[in-house]
């Protein structure tokens, strides 16, 4: 229990201010999940729309202090190399089948 009105005002605050952090933390979870699932089904041209809102979102979150800037730079990076691999992969394949069908 608080002490001070003051006390109580920042208890409130905090706990406005946790909620806050909590919703955009499971957003970004929600998103980065959603598009590894993407990622892993192959469907790369979702993934790529995906990514847009994933980096989005985390700028987001470090404007508002909910993320560091390096963690936020990080996630985005291994996203990134992440949708980078897949595309070299799939890209590999295609050719691989070219040069076979030659």
């Amino acid at each position: 229990m608080p002490n001070t009105k003051s006390a109580a005002r920042r208890m409130r605050a905090n706990e406005r201010r946790r909620v806050h952090n909590l919703r955009i933390r499971n957003r970004l979870r929600r998103l980065e999940k959603t598009y590894r699932k993407l990622l892993g089904a192959g469907n790369r041209d979702e993934a790529v729309k995906l990514l847009r809102d994933v980096t989005s979102a985390y700028d987001k979150a470090v404007k508002s202090g909910v993320v560091h800037w390096a963690t936020a730079n990080r996630k985005k990076s291994r996203l990134t190399t992440a949708l980078n691999r897949v595309t070299a992969a799939a890209r590999a394949k295609a050719a691989s089948a070219g040069s076979a069908s030659s």
